[in-house]
């Protein structure tokens, strides 16, 4: 099964990532993906810090494909973005804040690569090593990963991780319409209502606090309460 994929596509949305787009972008290149040619696919939110200028000194670069949005959408509509212009025959979510290590990614690609998954999610709560911060920002998600669970019949730990990998074909023909982080329990539901076979590894996790850049809140969080009902049944 190994020789029927060629090419991975690191999808990375971007918002005001001035201070670690670039070592984000070192870190996936140094990354093994088991032999798969790299594509980095980055799209810029309508960042204000400056990150269009680290887009226009990274541009012309063969390995990677750059887009932007003319005013601020959200990390799903930017992570649509990347879908629509990847090219690869499996799709990684990427973030650019340095909370996810590339050095994870033989351990997410394996059960694909090994003909056993169709989808892989890295869980931040099983294996690995974690910095110990936040615990309501714990709670909701295992909260919320457990409502998803609970609709969608699965057993994953971490619904909300940014570590969701699939076969391209997964995703070529599905309408995702999430502009924020209800891209999160869009494509979980969306997944398993197609019945993917969905595997889970453990991953390093290295979370920042909102002093030093975390955007997701507690309104986002509210939120995918109904967006977890909403795209496994009205959707």
């Amino acid at each position: 099964m190994a020789d029927t994929y060629k090419t991975i596509s690191i999808l990375i949305p971007v918002f005001n990532e001035v201070k670690t787009l670039e070592e984000i972008v070192r870190r996936v290149r140094a990354a093994d993906t088991c032999g798969l040619t790299k594509e980095i696919v980055l799209v810029d939110d309508a960042s204000t810090d400056g990150t269009a200028d680290v887009f226009n000194k990274l541009s012309g670069a063969k390995d990677l494909r750059i887009h932007s949005h003319p005013f601020n959408r959200g990390k799903g509509a930017a992570i649509r973005t990347a879908i629509e212009h990847a090219t690869g025959d499996i799709f990684l979510i990427q973030d650019a804040d340095l909370e996810y290590d590339p050095v994870d990614y033989p351990l997410l690609l394996k059960p694909i690569l090994d003909g056993r998954a169709d989808v892989v999610y890295g869980s931040r709560f099983t294996g690995g090593t974690h910095r110990v911060l936040l615990f309501w920002h714990y709670m909701a998600n295992r909260f919320l990963t457990l409502l998803s669970n609970m609709v969608c019949n699965l057993n994953l730990t971490d619904m909300e991780t940014c570590y969701k990998v699939f076969r391209r074909q997964c995703v070529a023909d599905m309408k995702l319409t999430s502009d924020r982080f209800g891209i999160e329990p869009e494509l979980t539901a969306k997944l398993a209502r197609r019945r993917y076979r969905f595997y889970e590894t453990g991953i390093n996790y290295s979370g920042r606090d909102y002093s030093e850049g975390k955007k997701i809140g507690w309104k986002d969080g509210v939120a995918a309460l109904w967006f977890i009902f909403r795209y496994r049944f009205f959707d």
